[in-house]
Protein backbone atom coordinates (compact mmCIF):
# COMPACT_ATOMS: atom_id res chain seq x y z
CA UNK A 1 0.00 0.00 0.00
CA UNK A 2 1.35 3.42 -0.97
CA UNK A 3 0.16 6.81 0.22
CA UNK A 4 1.16 10.37 -0.56
CA UNK A 5 3.04 11.93 2.33
CA UNK A 6 2.64 15.72 2.52
CA UNK A 7 5.86 15.81 4.57
CA UNK A 8 8.01 14.36 1.76
CA UNK A 9 5.77 15.37 -1.17
CA UNK A 10 5.87 11.85 -2.61
CA UNK A 11 4.12 8.50 -2.48
CA UNK A 12 5.62 6.14 0.06
CA UNK A 13 5.10 2.52 1.01
CA UNK A 14 2.95 2.37 4.13
CA UNK A 15 4.89 0.65 6.90
CA UNK A 16 3.25 1.07 10.33
CA UNK A 17 5.35 1.81 13.38
CA UNK A 18 4.02 -1.38 14.97
CA UNK A 19 3.18 -4.41 12.79
CA UNK A 20 -0.56 -4.94 12.36
CA UNK A 21 -1.53 -1.68 14.07
CA UNK A 22 -2.34 1.82 12.81
CA UNK A 23 -2.39 4.93 14.99
CA UNK A 24 -4.25 7.71 13.19
CA UNK A 25 -5.23 11.21 14.33
CA UNK A 26 -7.57 13.43 12.28
CA UNK A 27 -8.43 16.99 13.28
CA UNK A 28 -12.16 17.32 13.94
CA UNK A 29 -14.50 20.32 13.73
CA UNK A 30 -14.90 23.35 15.97
CA UNK A 31 -18.44 22.89 17.28
CA UNK A 32 -20.12 26.29 17.11
CA UNK A 33 -22.68 25.50 14.38
CA UNK A 34 -23.90 22.72 12.10
CA UNK A 35 -21.05 21.18 10.09
CA UNK A 36 -20.79 22.25 6.45
CA UNK A 37 -20.01 20.10 3.43
CA UNK A 38 -16.38 21.24 3.56
CA UNK A 39 -16.16 19.54 6.98
CA UNK A 40 -17.79 16.46 5.48
CA UNK A 41 -15.01 15.71 3.00
CA UNK A 42 -12.26 14.84 5.50
CA UNK A 43 -14.77 13.05 7.73
CA UNK A 44 -15.86 10.79 4.85
CA UNK A 45 -12.41 10.29 3.35
CA UNK A 46 -10.55 9.42 6.54
CA UNK A 47 -13.42 7.16 7.62
CA UNK A 48 -12.86 5.34 4.32
CA UNK A 49 -9.11 5.13 4.99
CA UNK A 50 -9.91 3.59 8.36
CA UNK A 51 -12.40 1.13 6.84
CA UNK A 52 -9.89 -0.02 4.21
CA UNK A 53 -7.11 -0.38 6.79
CA UNK A 54 -9.44 -2.57 8.85
CA UNK A 55 -10.36 -4.57 5.73
CA UNK A 56 -6.64 -5.19 5.21
CA UNK A 57 -6.44 -6.61 8.73
CA UNK A 58 -5.00 -3.68 10.67
CA UNK A 59 -6.10 -2.85 14.20
CA UNK A 60 -6.85 0.88 13.80
CA UNK A 61 -6.82 3.28 16.75
CA UNK A 62 -8.60 6.27 15.22
CA UNK A 63 -8.72 9.52 17.20
CA UNK A 64 -10.65 12.59 16.04
CA UNK A 65 -11.26 15.51 18.39
CA UNK A 66 -13.98 18.07 18.91
CA UNK A 67 -12.70 21.60 19.57
CA UNK A 68 -15.18 22.71 22.21
CA UNK A 69 -13.52 25.94 23.38
CA UNK A 70 -12.87 28.66 20.83
CA UNK A 71 -13.64 32.32 20.05
CA UNK A 72 -16.46 31.31 17.67
CA UNK A 73 -18.11 29.14 20.34
CA UNK A 74 -17.80 31.92 22.91
CA UNK A 75 -19.23 34.52 20.51
CA UNK A 76 -22.17 32.23 19.68
CA UNK A 77 -22.83 31.72 23.41
CA UNK A 78 -22.82 35.47 24.05
CA UNK A 79 -25.15 36.00 21.09
CA UNK A 80 -27.65 33.45 22.45
CA UNK A 81 -27.18 34.29 26.12
CA UNK A 82 -26.14 30.75 27.08
CA UNK A 83 -22.90 29.12 28.24
CA UNK A 84 -20.14 28.13 25.82
CA UNK A 85 -20.49 24.57 27.12
CA UNK A 86 -24.16 24.50 26.11
CA UNK A 87 -23.28 25.59 22.56
CA UNK A 88 -20.52 22.99 22.27
CA UNK A 89 -22.66 20.13 23.62
CA UNK A 90 -25.54 21.04 21.30
CA UNK A 91 -23.43 21.05 18.16
CA UNK A 92 -21.45 17.95 19.08
CA UNK A 93 -24.75 16.07 19.15
CA UNK A 94 -25.84 17.64 15.84
CA UNK A 95 -22.48 16.74 14.31
CA UNK A 96 -22.86 13.12 15.44
CA UNK A 97 -26.30 12.99 13.77
CA UNK A 98 -24.82 14.18 10.47
CA UNK A 99 -21.92 11.74 10.79
CA UNK A 100 -24.37 8.89 11.29
CA UNK A 101 -26.30 10.04 8.20
CA UNK A 102 -23.08 9.92 6.17
CA UNK A 103 -22.30 6.50 7.70
CA UNK A 104 -19.10 7.84 9.27
CA UNK A 105 -18.21 5.44 12.06
CA UNK A 106 -17.54 6.94 15.49
CA UNK A 107 -13.81 7.28 16.15
CA UNK A 108 -12.16 4.99 18.65
CA UNK A 109 -12.35 8.10 20.82
CA UNK A 110 -13.57 11.65 20.24
CA UNK A 111 -11.66 13.66 22.88
CA UNK A 112 -12.86 17.12 23.90
CA UNK A 113 -10.38 19.97 24.32
CA UNK A 114 -11.99 21.11 27.59
CA UNK A 115 -11.37 17.68 29.15
CA UNK A 116 -7.66 17.67 28.32
CA UNK A 117 -6.55 20.93 29.98
CA UNK A 118 -4.26 19.16 32.49
CA UNK A 119 -2.32 17.56 29.66
CA UNK A 120 -2.01 20.93 27.94
CA UNK A 121 -0.64 22.55 31.11
CA UNK A 122 1.91 19.73 31.40
CA UNK A 123 3.09 20.07 27.79
CA UNK A 124 3.32 23.86 28.02
CA UNK A 125 5.36 23.53 31.22
CA UNK A 126 7.69 21.08 29.47
CA UNK A 127 8.15 23.48 26.54
CA UNK A 128 8.97 26.32 28.94
CA UNK A 129 11.50 24.15 30.80
CA UNK A 130 13.18 23.22 27.50
CA UNK A 131 13.35 26.84 26.39
CA UNK A 132 10.80 26.47 23.59
CA UNK A 133 8.18 28.67 25.26
CA UNK A 134 8.05 31.77 27.43
CA UNK A 135 5.54 33.62 29.60
CA UNK A 136 4.76 37.32 29.15
CA UNK A 137 2.26 38.63 31.70
CA UNK A 138 0.19 35.44 31.68
CA UNK A 139 0.38 34.77 27.91
CA UNK A 140 2.62 31.86 26.94
CA UNK A 141 4.20 31.94 23.48
CA UNK A 142 6.01 29.23 21.53
CA UNK A 143 9.53 30.31 20.52
CA UNK A 144 9.19 29.29 16.86
CA UNK A 145 12.73 30.12 15.74
CA UNK A 146 14.21 27.74 18.33
CA UNK A 147 12.61 24.77 16.52
CA UNK A 148 15.13 24.26 13.71
CA UNK A 149 12.79 22.26 11.45
CA UNK A 150 9.95 24.79 11.51
CA UNK A 151 8.35 24.86 8.04
CA UNK A 152 9.26 21.29 7.06
CA UNK A 153 5.64 20.28 6.45
CA UNK A 154 4.44 23.38 4.62
CA UNK A 155 7.83 23.98 2.94
CA UNK A 156 7.62 27.59 4.09
CA UNK A 157 10.74 29.57 4.99
CA UNK A 158 10.51 31.19 8.41
CA UNK A 159 12.34 34.35 7.22
CA UNK A 160 9.82 34.80 4.39
CA UNK A 161 6.97 34.23 6.84
CA UNK A 162 8.38 36.72 9.30
CA UNK A 163 8.73 39.38 6.61
CA UNK A 164 4.95 39.33 6.16
CA UNK A 165 4.07 38.95 9.83
CA UNK A 166 2.77 41.76 12.00
CA UNK A 167 2.68 42.03 15.78
CA UNK A 168 -0.74 43.14 17.00
CA UNK A 169 -1.14 45.96 19.47
CA UNK A 170 -0.57 44.77 23.08
CA UNK A 171 1.32 41.63 21.95
CA UNK A 172 4.74 41.25 23.54
CA UNK A 173 6.23 38.49 21.44
CA UNK A 174 9.98 38.06 21.10
CA UNK A 175 9.44 37.33 17.42
CA UNK A 176 6.47 37.98 15.06
CA UNK A 177 6.31 34.26 14.20
CA UNK A 178 5.87 33.08 17.80
CA UNK A 179 2.39 31.70 18.49
CA UNK A 180 0.16 31.42 21.55
CA UNK A 181 0.05 28.34 23.77
CA UNK A 182 -1.95 29.90 26.63
CA UNK A 183 -3.82 33.18 26.91
CA UNK A 184 -5.42 35.03 29.84
CA UNK A 185 -9.20 35.12 30.11
CA UNK A 186 -11.37 38.02 29.00
CA UNK A 187 -14.50 39.04 30.89
CA UNK A 188 -17.28 36.48 30.49
CA UNK A 189 -15.08 33.80 28.93
CA UNK A 190 -14.64 30.28 30.28
CA UNK A 191 -11.25 29.85 31.93
CA UNK A 192 -8.99 27.42 33.78
CA UNK A 193 -6.34 27.89 36.45
CA UNK A 194 -2.73 27.70 35.28
CA UNK A 195 0.72 28.67 36.62
CA UNK A 196 0.68 31.68 34.28
CA UNK A 197 -2.86 33.08 34.43
CA UNK A 198 -6.53 32.21 34.62
CA UNK A 199 -7.17 31.55 30.96
CA UNK A 200 -7.52 29.02 28.18
CA UNK A 201 -5.30 27.19 25.70
CA UNK A 202 -4.38 28.25 22.19
CA UNK A 203 -5.85 26.15 19.36
CA UNK A 204 -2.72 24.30 18.24
CA UNK A 205 -1.72 22.81 21.60
CA UNK A 206 -4.91 20.78 22.00
CA UNK A 207 -4.23 18.38 19.11
CA UNK A 208 -0.62 17.79 20.17
CA UNK A 209 -1.80 16.86 23.65
CA UNK A 210 -4.74 14.68 22.61
CA UNK A 211 -2.66 12.80 20.04
CA UNK A 212 0.03 12.14 22.67
CA UNK A 213 -2.45 10.98 25.31
CA UNK A 214 -4.44 8.57 23.16
CA UNK A 215 -1.85 7.45 20.60
CA UNK A 216 1.59 8.12 22.11
CA UNK A 217 4.48 10.41 21.16
CA UNK A 218 4.80 8.87 17.67
CA UNK A 219 1.87 8.08 15.38
CA UNK A 220 1.46 6.56 11.93
CA UNK A 221 -0.94 8.95 10.17
CA UNK A 222 -2.03 12.51 10.87
CA UNK A 223 -4.78 13.82 8.60
CA UNK A 224 -7.03 16.75 7.83
CA UNK A 225 -7.93 19.27 5.18
CA UNK A 226 -5.14 20.99 3.27
CA UNK A 227 -6.10 24.30 4.91
CA UNK A 228 -4.62 22.88 8.15
CA UNK A 229 -1.11 22.32 6.78
CA UNK A 230 -0.10 25.82 7.84
CA UNK A 231 -0.12 26.98 10.51
CA UNK A 232 -2.02 24.34 12.50
CA UNK A 233 -0.19 21.16 11.55
CA UNK A 234 3.14 22.96 11.27
CA UNK A 235 2.68 24.21 14.83
CA UNK A 236 1.61 20.78 16.06
CA UNK A 237 4.90 19.35 14.79
CA UNK A 238 6.88 22.11 16.48
CA UNK A 239 5.12 21.58 19.83
CA UNK A 240 5.06 17.79 19.83
CA UNK A 241 8.60 17.18 18.63
CA UNK A 242 10.10 19.84 20.88
CA UNK A 243 8.30 18.35 23.90
CA UNK A 244 9.05 14.68 23.21
CA UNK A 245 12.29 14.82 21.26
CA UNK A 246 10.77 12.28 18.85
CA UNK A 247 9.35 12.39 15.33
CA UNK A 248 5.62 13.16 15.67
CA UNK A 249 3.80 11.64 12.67
CA UNK A 250 5.29 9.35 10.05
CA UNK A 251 2.75 10.11 7.31
CA UNK A 252 0.79 13.32 6.78
CA UNK A 253 -2.34 13.15 4.59
CA UNK A 254 -4.43 16.13 3.46
CA UNK A 255 -7.57 16.29 1.35
CA UNK A 256 -8.05 19.11 -1.18
CA UNK A 257 -10.65 21.86 -1.02
CA UNK A 258 -14.30 21.60 -1.97
CA UNK A 259 -15.66 24.29 -4.30
CA UNK A 260 -19.29 25.17 -5.04
CA UNK A 261 -20.07 25.62 -8.76
CA UNK A 262 -16.34 26.29 -9.29
CA UNK A 263 -16.23 28.97 -6.59
CA UNK A 264 -14.90 28.89 -3.06
CA UNK A 265 -17.66 28.17 -0.55
CA UNK A 266 -18.52 31.37 1.31
CA UNK A 267 -21.48 32.75 3.23
CA UNK A 268 -20.95 36.12 1.52
CA UNK A 269 -21.38 34.48 -1.90
CA UNK A 270 -24.53 32.71 -0.77
CA UNK A 271 -23.11 29.30 -1.71
CA UNK A 272 -22.59 27.97 1.82
CA UNK A 273 -24.23 24.60 2.52
CA UNK A 274 -24.43 22.62 5.72
CA UNK A 275 -24.69 18.85 5.66
CA UNK A 276 -28.17 19.31 7.11
CA UNK A 277 -29.11 21.49 4.09
CA UNK A 278 -28.09 18.68 1.75
CA UNK A 279 -30.02 16.09 3.77
CA UNK A 280 -33.27 17.94 2.98
CA UNK A 281 -32.91 17.03 -0.70
CA UNK A 282 -30.70 13.93 -0.75
CA UNK A 283 -29.99 10.90 1.36
CA UNK A 284 -26.57 11.60 2.91
CA UNK A 285 -25.33 8.36 1.37
CA UNK A 286 -25.46 10.29 -1.93
CA UNK A 287 -23.22 12.98 -0.45
CA UNK A 288 -20.77 10.30 0.68
CA UNK A 289 -20.77 8.68 -2.76
CA UNK A 290 -20.22 12.09 -4.36
CA UNK A 291 -17.26 12.84 -2.07
CA UNK A 292 -15.60 9.53 -2.99
CA UNK A 293 -16.10 10.04 -6.73
CA UNK A 294 -12.87 12.06 -6.97
CA UNK A 295 -9.38 11.43 -5.63
CA UNK A 296 -8.99 13.01 -2.20
CA UNK A 297 -6.04 15.16 -3.28
CA UNK A 298 -7.98 16.61 -6.21
CA UNK A 299 -10.16 19.71 -5.73
CA UNK A 300 -13.81 18.66 -5.79
CA UNK A 301 -16.54 20.77 -7.33
CA UNK A 302 -20.01 20.54 -5.80
CA UNK A 303 -23.03 21.24 -8.00
CA UNK A 304 -26.65 20.14 -8.36
CA UNK A 305 -25.85 18.27 -11.61
CA UNK A 306 -22.96 16.36 -10.02
CA UNK A 307 -25.11 15.43 -7.03
CA UNK A 308 -27.80 14.09 -9.37
CA UNK A 309 -25.15 12.05 -11.17
CA UNK A 310 -23.98 10.70 -7.82
CA UNK A 311 -27.56 9.81 -6.87
CA UNK A 312 -28.04 7.90 -10.13
CA UNK A 313 -24.72 6.10 -9.70
CA UNK A 314 -25.50 5.02 -6.17
CA UNK A 315 -28.98 3.90 -7.26
CA UNK A 316 -27.37 1.54 -9.81
CA UNK A 317 -25.39 -0.18 -7.07
CA UNK A 318 -28.31 -0.34 -4.64
CA UNK A 319 -30.66 -1.73 -7.32
CA UNK A 320 -28.15 -4.42 -8.29
CA UNK A 321 -27.73 -5.48 -4.65
CA UNK A 322 -31.49 -5.58 -4.03
CA UNK A 323 -32.05 -7.64 -7.20
CA UNK A 324 -29.36 -10.11 -6.16
CA UNK A 325 -30.97 -10.42 -2.73
CA UNK A 326 -34.35 -11.27 -4.25
CA UNK A 327 -32.78 -13.71 -6.70
CA UNK A 328 -31.05 -15.51 -3.81
CA UNK A 329 -34.39 -15.91 -2.03
CA UNK A 330 -36.07 -17.22 -5.17
CA UNK A 331 -33.23 -19.58 -6.16
CA UNK A 332 -33.45 -23.28 -5.46
CA UNK A 333 -30.92 -25.27 -3.43
CA UNK A 334 -27.72 -26.53 -4.96
CA UNK A 335 -24.07 -25.69 -5.31
CA UNK A 336 -22.36 -23.76 -8.09
CA UNK A 337 -21.96 -25.30 -11.51
CA UNK A 338 -18.58 -25.42 -13.24
CA UNK A 339 -19.61 -22.45 -15.40
CA UNK A 340 -20.63 -20.47 -12.31
CA UNK A 341 -17.30 -21.19 -10.62
CA UNK A 342 -15.49 -19.76 -13.65
CA UNK A 343 -17.70 -16.66 -13.52
CA UNK A 344 -16.92 -16.17 -9.83
CA UNK A 345 -13.20 -16.38 -10.60
CA UNK A 346 -13.77 -13.67 -13.21
CA UNK A 347 -15.66 -11.56 -10.68
CA UNK A 348 -12.68 -11.80 -8.34
CA UNK A 349 -10.71 -9.70 -10.83
CA UNK A 350 -12.90 -6.70 -9.94
CA UNK A 351 -12.03 -7.17 -6.26
CA UNK A 352 -8.38 -7.11 -7.26
CA UNK A 353 -8.87 -3.92 -9.30
CA UNK A 354 -10.63 -2.31 -6.35
CA UNK A 355 -7.78 -3.20 -3.99
CA UNK A 356 -5.14 -1.99 -6.45
CA UNK A 357 -6.91 1.38 -6.63
CA UNK A 358 -7.15 1.70 -2.86
CA UNK A 359 -3.55 0.55 -2.39
CA UNK A 360 -2.49 3.38 -4.71
CA UNK A 361 -2.93 6.32 -2.33
CA UNK A 362 -6.60 5.53 -1.63
CA UNK A 363 -7.79 6.23 -5.17
CA UNK A 364 -11.51 6.01 -4.40
CA UNK A 365 -12.44 7.26 -7.89
CA UNK A 366 -10.88 4.18 -9.50
CA UNK A 367 -12.20 1.97 -6.69
CA UNK A 368 -15.74 3.16 -7.48
CA UNK A 369 -15.12 2.34 -11.16
CA UNK A 370 -14.13 -1.21 -10.19
CA UNK A 371 -17.32 -1.51 -8.14
CA UNK A 372 -19.38 -0.38 -11.14
CA UNK A 373 -17.67 -3.04 -13.28
CA UNK A 374 -18.60 -5.67 -10.71
CA UNK A 375 -22.21 -4.42 -10.69
CA UNK A 376 -22.38 -4.58 -14.49
CA UNK A 377 -20.95 -8.11 -14.40
CA UNK A 378 -23.52 -9.17 -11.79
CA UNK A 379 -26.40 -7.64 -13.77
CA UNK A 380 -25.24 -9.53 -16.87
CA UNK A 381 -24.72 -12.95 -15.33
CA UNK A 382 -27.29 -13.12 -12.51
CA UNK A 383 -30.82 -14.31 -13.20
CA UNK A 384 -33.39 -17.03 -12.74
CA UNK A 385 -31.84 -20.48 -12.99
CA UNK A 386 -28.62 -19.56 -11.24
CA UNK A 387 -27.70 -21.34 -8.02
CA UNK A 388 -28.26 -19.60 -4.70
CA UNK A 389 -24.57 -20.11 -3.88
CA UNK A 390 -23.49 -18.28 -7.05
CA UNK A 391 -25.92 -15.41 -6.51
CA UNK A 392 -25.01 -15.06 -2.83
CA UNK A 393 -21.32 -14.97 -3.76
CA UNK A 394 -21.91 -12.09 -6.17
CA UNK A 395 -24.05 -10.27 -3.62
CA UNK A 396 -21.39 -10.67 -0.93
CA UNK A 397 -18.79 -9.14 -3.26
CA UNK A 398 -20.94 -6.11 -4.06
CA UNK A 399 -21.76 -5.57 -0.38
CA UNK A 400 -18.14 -6.03 0.71
CA UNK A 401 -16.73 -3.38 -1.65
CA UNK A 402 -19.60 -1.02 -0.90
CA UNK A 403 -19.04 -1.40 2.83
CA UNK A 404 -15.35 -0.50 2.51
CA UNK A 405 -16.50 2.76 0.90
CA UNK A 406 -19.06 3.19 3.68
CA UNK A 407 -22.01 2.78 1.29
CA UNK A 408 -25.10 1.03 2.60
CA UNK A 409 -26.58 -0.86 -0.35
CA UNK A 410 -28.88 -3.32 1.37
CA UNK A 411 -31.82 -2.05 3.38
CA UNK A 412 -32.31 -3.59 6.79
CA UNK A 413 -34.92 -6.29 6.74
CA UNK A 414 -38.25 -5.01 8.02
CA UNK A 415 -40.64 -7.42 9.68
CA UNK A 416 -44.16 -7.12 8.39
CA UNK A 417 -47.12 -7.61 10.66
CA UNK A 418 -48.62 -11.06 10.31
CA UNK A 419 -51.81 -9.56 8.82
CA UNK A 420 -49.80 -7.84 6.08
CA UNK A 421 -47.82 -11.00 5.33
CA UNK A 422 -51.08 -12.92 5.09
CA UNK A 423 -52.50 -10.37 2.65
CA UNK A 424 -49.43 -10.63 0.41
CA UNK A 425 -49.74 -14.42 0.37
CA UNK A 426 -53.48 -14.16 -0.36
CA UNK A 427 -52.78 -11.82 -3.26
CA UNK A 428 -50.26 -14.27 -4.69
CA UNK A 429 -52.82 -17.09 -4.45
CA UNK A 430 -55.46 -14.87 -6.11
CA UNK A 431 -53.11 -14.16 -9.02
CA UNK A 432 -52.35 -17.86 -9.46
CA UNK A 433 -56.08 -18.65 -9.63
CA UNK A 434 -56.53 -15.70 -12.06
CA UNK A 435 -58.74 -13.84 -9.58
CA UNK A 436 -57.18 -10.53 -10.63
CA UNK A 437 -59.98 -8.42 -9.17
CA UNK A 438 -59.20 -9.74 -5.68
CA UNK A 439 -55.45 -9.33 -6.29
CA UNK A 440 -55.97 -5.69 -7.26
CA UNK A 441 -58.21 -5.15 -4.25
CA UNK A 442 -55.48 -6.45 -1.92
CA UNK A 443 -52.87 -4.28 -3.63
CA UNK A 444 -55.04 -1.21 -3.00
CA UNK A 445 -55.64 -2.28 0.58
CA UNK A 446 -51.91 -2.63 1.20
CA UNK A 447 -51.28 0.73 -0.45
CA UNK A 448 -53.70 2.30 2.02
CA UNK A 449 -51.62 0.72 4.78
CA UNK A 450 -48.46 2.30 3.36
CA UNK A 451 -47.13 -0.88 1.72
CA UNK A 452 -46.29 -0.57 -1.97
CA UNK A 453 -45.92 -3.75 -4.04
CA UNK A 454 -43.89 -4.27 -7.19
CA UNK A 455 -44.19 -7.40 -9.33
CA UNK A 456 -40.80 -8.29 -10.84
CA UNK A 457 -39.24 -11.29 -12.55
CA UNK A 458 -37.58 -12.09 -9.24
CA UNK A 459 -40.88 -12.08 -7.37
CA UNK A 460 -42.91 -9.59 -5.39
CA UNK A 461 -40.98 -6.70 -3.86
CA UNK A 462 -42.42 -4.29 -1.35
CA UNK A 463 -41.49 -1.04 0.30
CA UNK A 464 -43.03 1.35 2.72
CA UNK A 465 -44.49 4.48 1.15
Amino acid sequence: MKLYNTLTRKKEEFIPLEPGKVKMYVCGPTVYNLIHIGNARPMIFFDTVRRYMEYKGYDVNYVSNFTDVDDKIINKAIEEGVSANEIAERYIEECKKDMAGMNVKPATIHPLATQEICGMLDMISTLIEKGYAYDVDGTVYYRTRKFKDYGKLSKKNIDDLEAGARIAVAEQKEDPMDFVLWKPKKDGEPYWESPWSEGRPGWHIECSVMSKKYLGDEIDIHGGGEDLIFPHHENEIAQSEAASGKSFAKYWMHNAFLNIDNKKMSKSLGNFFTVRDISEKYDLQVLRFFMLSAHYRSPLNFSADLMEAAKNGLDRIVTAAENLKHLVKAAGPGTMSEEEEKLIAEADSFIQKFEEAMDDDFNTADAVSALFELVKFANTHAGAGRSAEFLQNLLDKVVKLSDILGLIVLKKEEILDEDIEALIRERQDARKSKNFARADEIRDQLADMGILLEDTREGVKWKRA
